[in-house]
This record gives structure tokens, C-alpha cells and sequence, in this order.
């Protein structure tokens, strides 16, 4: 029984898997089915029909033969051989045989793409040759339509075409047998050569069109406008030189001699048509121009500039002369009574000697200006600099005079900090001595007389002549610093002073009821009167802490109270 259930197992599932193999068979052949089918439908035919209205003749007519019989080969020869293969492969998936039925589909898949590649290729061509022809009768319309309205336009404005009127008009007539070239192909039925004629006179075309535009303007420009611009120039290099101004060195003459020479290349190359060549060359010329107008322009400018500030500038070198030498003179007064560093002792100096420098090139541009020698901008620039420069002389000698007149601010300034250093001094030793402490401890008496001779030594710094009020700064710092930390201390001293006395004070509930707690406040007691100040504090503060935790905090609240009130 068990061998008849396996085996009925088996052929339910051998059945089941053939019949899936045969359905994914059958979709395959549905596939290539529609394939062939997608080929059979191509539109090779009307295509074709459309070639027959062109002119049936050379290649036309070559080419509409060789495609009629590829298209007869794949319709008569190669469909039914797929037919006959598309029933072989039914017949094989019939009789359950994949593997042949296999094969036979991918021969079917090869011709199916054989025959597609072909028909494509087909439709192309077919499509290439009747666009050609419609692109060809349109494109070559709109050509002879341009060839007229150029000549029309070299005809009718002959003068403004003049050397490149007849090599134009010998361009344009080239046009003509390309036309007729043209006209024989398409007669003969060759439009993809025809169309190679089409593209060739484009081109030439767009490139004759440029020419009729843009020569007009650059023979303008080489005739007339640049020559006007060199006898522009001419005149006013002639009449600045008449008004005593030096541009020898600009070398313009030369410059607009070069000039003419290439304008004549450039009048050579437009009657060659290289106008590309031209245009750029004319450009370049009207740059240089440009900046030959710039340059004397800035000569101008520059004239105005040094005739307008010269004497400006020479008055204000005078006044700065005059005001550094008063301000060297006050300088050495002001250094009989203070001593200034080296390098602000030697501000004066160095400015005064700046200015030696200054009047020596001033000397030199007077005389350039009395024998012209020398281009105006030369001269502006040389100005516009001494100008910058004394502007930076005033900035130094105002700085330096401010820190001189602040010399004796700062010196009152100190004098006055250090009596108010010395009354705070004085103000803290009566407050320690009124403070009812058993006595005063041998580290503070030590910051009380350190503070006493960082005054003294300020005091003595203030009576140096010269005085040197750096160093003086330097004192009244380590001063300021000695005293605020007396000042400090002794806060903190008796503060500590007046909390320990209220926590014995407190800690005396205790003593009858806790001989060590009695103890212990006495050991605090002893260093009170041991000018132990920090000692007794922190044994006093443990011993009632130990006692009643929390005390501390109640005590200093107390303290806290009573210091308001």
C-alpha cells in the first residue's frame, strides 16, 4: 500500500511540474507569436510608397530596389520559416519534449531579431531619404533667399562694401554652380547627395551672411573712426606740449606710427576677407587707444593735482617742521623732570629726521617742476606720498604731545592714589586696634608693614628727579595690591574674632552637662589668647558641632542678625 501511495505521489507531481513547464512553453510562443507579428505590421510598405512620388532615377532608384527585395526576402523566406518553427515548437510542447521545444525557441528568438535589425534599417533609410528631400526643398528655398537679399544688399551699398565689394560679389556667384549641382542630383533622384550640397552652402552661407554684417562697421572703424582717433591724438600731444608738459616718456608718436602700419595689414586682411583676423587686430588698436586718451588724460588731471596742492602740501611741511622742532624743544624741558623710556625719548628725533628726508626729496621735485623734466602724474604720485606721509607725522606728534601734557596728570594722579592708600592703611590699623582682640598676630603685623614700605617706597619713587613715571606706575600697583590685602585680613580676622566669641558663648550651655565639651572650649580659649585666631575658631566650631550638630549654621545666622541691626 505504502509503494502505491508513494508512487501516485510521484506521478501527481511529475504531472504537475510538466504541465507548468508546458504553460511557461506556451507563454514563450504567445511571445514570439506577437514578435513576428510586430514585424509583419512595420509600415515598410507605405514608406516605401512614399518614395515612389520622388524622382525614380540613380540612387533613389538603387536604393528603393535593394530595399524591396530585403523587404520581400524577410516577408517570402525568413516569416514562414518562423511559422514553420513556431508549430514545430507547439508540436514538441504537445508531446511534452522541453528541451527540443527549448532549442527551437531560441533559433525562432535569433531570426525574429534578424528580421527586426533588417526592417529597422530599412525604415530608416526609407526615412532618411524622404526627410532628405523635404529638408533639402526647404532648406535650399530659404538658401536662395538669403543668396538674393546678400547680393541685393552688396549691390545696393557698394561704397560701404569698398575693397571687399568684389571679393563678396565673386563669393556670392561661387554659390551658383552649387545651385545647379544641387538641382542635377535631385533630378537624378540622389537627395542624400543633394543633401551634402545643402549642408555645404550653409555653412558657407552663415559665413558670407557675417561678413555682409560685420564688414561695414570695421571698415567704419579702419577708414574713418581710428585715423579721426590718431588725429586726435596728434593735436592734442602738440598742444599739451606747447602748455610745458612732459609725456616724452608716454613714446606716443611711435606708438601711432605702429599704428598706421597696422592698419594697413588690417586693410590688406579685409580685402582678403579674413575679417575674423581683422576685427580682433582693429580691437586691440582701440584698446591701446583708449589707454593712449587715459594716459595724457591723466597727465591733466595730475597738472591740476600738483598746481592746486603744491603750495598746500609746502606750507604744511612747514608747519609740521615748525611744530617738531617746538615739540623736540619741549621734549628735552620735559625730560629735566621726567624720565621717559628710550624709545619715547627718541619720538622727536626720529620724526625730525623723517622730515630731513622729506625736504630732501621736496628739494628734488621743485626742481624737476622748474625744469619740466619730469611727467606730471610723477609728480602727483611724488606728492599724493608726502601728503600720506605727513599725515602719519601730524598723528605721531599729536600722540607724542598728549603723552607728554598726560605726564603730569598721571603724576597728581599717583599722588593722589597713594594718600588714599595710605589713609585706608591708617583707617584699618585703628579699626584692628579698636577691635577688643587680645592682641595682633605676628603674620599680619608683618602685611601691615609690608604695606607701609610699598607706600614709602612710592612716596620716594615720586620724589626722583627726573621722575620715571613707569616706574612709579609699577610702585603704586605692588602699593594698591599690599594695602587692599591688609585690608582683607583684618576683615577676615575680626570677623573670625566675633564668631568665636559667640560660639563659646553658646557652647557655655554645655559645659556643666559635658566635661569634654568644658574641655575642649577651653583649649579654644587658650588659643584665643595665643593670638591663634583660625585655631580657635575651627576648634571651637568642631567642639559645638559635636555637641549639637547644626549649630553652626544657627550661630552664624545670629551673627548674621545682629550685624544688620
Amino acid at each position: 500500500m505504502n509503494y502505491v501511495i508513494i508512487a501516485l505521489f510521484i506521478l501527481i507531481t511529475a504531472t504537475i511540474i510538466a504541465f507548468l513547464f508546458r504553460r511557461k512553453h506556451i507563454r514563450e510562443i504567445g511571445k514570439l507569436e506577437y514578435e513576428k507579428l510586430q514585424i509583419q505590421h512595420k509600415p515598410i510598405l507605405e514608406e516605401m510608397t512614399k518614395v515612389k512620388q520622388l524622382n525614380m532615377t540613380g540612387e533613389t532608384e538603387e536604393k528603393f530596389e535593394r530595399w524591396r527585395n530585403e523587404w520581400a526576402e524577410v516577408m517570402d523566406i525568413h516569416m514562414p520559416k518562423v511559422d514553420s518553427l513556431l508549430f514545430d515548437t507547439e508540436d514538441m510542447v504537445d508531446r511534452f519534449r522541453f528541451g527540443k521545444a527549448t532549442a527551437i525557441e531560441k533559433e525562432i528568438q535569433e531570426k525574429i531579431l534578424f528580421c527586426d535589425k533588417r526592417m529597422n534599417a530599412i525604415l530608416h533609410e526609407l526615412n532618411e531619404l524622404v526627410g532628405s528631400e523635404e529638408k533639402n526643398r526647404i532648406e535650399m528655398e530659404m538658401l536662395k533667399e538669403q543668396y538674393r537679399s546678400a547680393r541685393k544688399t552688396v549691390l545696393a551699398h557698394h561704397h560701404s562694401f569698398g575693397v571687399t565689394a568684389e571679393p563678396l560679389e565673386k563669393e556670392l556667384e561661387s554659390f551658383n554652380p552649387h545651385f545647379e549641382k544641387y538641382e542635377e542630383l535631385t533630378i537624378q533622384g540622389n537627395y542624400l547627395q543633394a543633401r551634402e550640397i545643402v549642408i555645404l552652402l550653409t555653412e558657407k552661407g552663415d559665413r558670407v551672411y557675417d561678413l555682409i554684417h560685420e564688414i561695414p562697421s570695421l571698415l567704419t572703424e579702419v577708414q574713418t573712426k581710428i585715423p579721426t582717433s590718431i588725429r586726435d591724438l596728434r593735436l592734442g600731444i602738440k598742444e599739451m606740449e606747447e602748455q610745458d608738459y612732459f609725456i616724452e616718456h608716454l613714446n606716443l608718436p611711435s606708438l601711432l606710427e605702429n599704428i598706421e602700419v597696422e592698419l594697413e595689414e588690417i586693410r590688406s586682411k579685409i580685402t582678403d576677407l579674413l575679417i575674423e583676423t581683422a576685427q580682433q587686430q582693429t580691437n586691440e588698436i582701440n584698446e591701446r587707444i583708449d589707454s593712449f586718451y587715459d594716459a595724457l588724460e591723466k597727465e591733466v588731471t595730475s597738472k591740476h593735482y600738483v598746481d592746486v596742492n603744491f603750495e598746500v602740501i609746502l606750507n604744511t611741511f612747514n608747519e609740521i617742521k615748525a611744530t617738531a622742532n617746538k615739540t623736540s624743544d619741549e621734549s628735552a624741558y620735559i625730560q629735566q623732570s621726567y624720565r621717559l623710556p628710550d624709545e619715547e625719548a627718541q619720538v622727536p628725533k626720529q620724526i625730525l629726521k623723517k622730515l630731513e628726508s622729506i625736504e630732501k626729496r621736496f628739494d628734488v621735485l621743485i626742481n624737476r617742476i622748474e625744469e619740466n623734466t619730469s611727467a606730471y602724474s610723477s609728480l602727483h604720485e611724488d606728492l599724493f606720498t608726502m601728503s600720506e606721509e605727513f599725515e602719519v607725522i601730524i598723528i605721531e606728534l599729536e600722540n607724542f604731545s598728549t603723552r607728554m601734557e598726560n605726564l603730569r596728570i598721571d603724576e597728581n594722579s599717583v599722588r593722589l592714589k597713594l594718600e588714599e592708600l595710605s589713609r585706608k592703611l591708617q583707617n584699618t590699623e585703628r579699626k584692628l586696634l579698636k577691635g577688643n582682640i587680645p592682641g595682633i598676630p605676628e603674620d599680619m603685623d608683618a602685611r601691615i608693614e609690608e604695606a607701609e614700605e610699598q607706600i614709602y617706597i612710592v612716596g620716594q619713587s615720586l620724589e626722583e628727579v627726573p621722575l620715571n613715571m613707569k616706574l612709579a606706575d609699577g610702585y603704586l600697583e605692588n602699593a594698591e595690591k599690599s594695602v587692599h590685602d591688609v585690608i582683607g585680613k583684618v576683615e577676615e580676622l575680626l570677623e573670625n574674632v566675633m564668631l568665636i566669641e559667640w560660639i563659646i558663648q553658646y557652647g557655655n550651655r554645655y559645659r556643666a552637662s559635658n566635661p569634654e565639651m568644658h574641655n575642649r572650649l577651653l583649649e579654644a580659649e587658650d588659643s584665643f589668647r595665643q593670638f591663634r585666631y583660625a585655631k580657635a575658631l575651627e576648634e571651637a566650631a568642631t567642639a559645638v558641632e559635636d555637641v549639637e550638630p547644626g549649630a553652626m549654621k544657627k550661630i552664624e545666622e545670629m551673627v548674621k542678625e545682629t550685624s544688620i541691626v
